[in-house]
């Protein structure tokens, strides 16, 4: 099937600086139905957001990237604190919610458990599997990702040079990769198969092995490597990517340091 290109809409929340929203769409067959209503991912290219574009792009249903720039601050605007009161991406507004009205979801883990129910896809229905599913969601919700996220932080943004928290979290992460490898020996993907939970653990393994080399770690690396060579993996993991920049000092102080408001 030829693959469509994306193609910018104008279209934008109410209350929200006017910027170009990069539609999604998706290759299909002619239908008579009615064209779905494109769900909205409120979204950075950073290992949250990545969860929701792949999983997006494994259903293969159209969806509006709507980048929301967190060195700019973007996340603390109130159209979009509305959606998301954590001012944190990423977030969807799915116009076609339960009982065909709009609904909006904030936190990753709960987005790709919206999305697994929706379109039953992902994230099985028969309960014995669909534990096994929570049970790596959740691990790599408290896990993985606040542990790899700090890591990156004092590794790579902390203005001081503080070992015991590099060696703290780089060691916690050194561990956490030896849970995954010890799960996917002799399994292709962490709950029987490619699920929700492979989807939220790639892309903070993929970003932590820039300091945690995977070569200790056989078969995290071949589960890696088979999950990044998926397509649809391909496309969310590069979705919105060349909005990224080096972030300047002053974007530094507007995304760390964040006090209540």
């Amino acid at each position: 099937m030829k693959k469509a290109k994306a193609a910018v809409s104008g279209r934008k929340l109410k209350g929200t600086a006017a910027k170009p929203v990069l539609r999604v769409p998706v290759s299909r067959k002619k239908t008579r139905s009615r064209p779905a209503r494109p769900i909205q991912l409120y979204y950075w290219p950073t290992p949250n957001g990545f969860k929701i574009s792949i999983l997006l792009e494994e259903l293969g249903v159209p969806y509006d990237l709507r980048l929301v720039d967190i060195g700019k601050g973007e996340q603390f605007q109130p159209a979009f604190l509305k959606i998301s009161p954590n001012n944190r991406i990423p977030a969807i507004v799915d116009p076609a919610g339960p009982g065909g009205k709009p609904v909006s979801v904030f936190e990753s883990g709960a987005i790709l458990q919206y999305l697994g129910r929706k379109y039953g896809r992902f994230y099985p229905a028969e309960e014995r599997a669909r534990v096994q599913v929570e049970e790596w969601l959740f691990w790599q919700v408290g896990g993985l990702g606040p542990m790899a996220g700090q890591a990156n932080h004092f590794l790579n943004y902390a203005p001081e040079d503080l070992p015991y928290a590099k060696k703290r979290y780089a060691d916690e992460v050194h561990r956490l990769f030896g849970v995954m490898n010890t799960r996917l020996a002799g399994r292709k993907f962490l709950a029987g198969a490619y699920s929700i939970a492979d989807m939220a653990c790639w892309g903070w393994v993929h970003s932590a092995s820039k300091y945690q080399p995977l070569e200790p770690f056989p078969h995290l690396k071949a589960w890696t490597e088979r999950v990044g060579a998926r397509p649809a993996v391909q496309r969310g993991h590069a979705a919105g990517k060349a909005a990224r920049k080096p972030l300047t000092e002053e974007e530094r102080k507007i995304l760390f340091g964040q006090r209540a408001r």
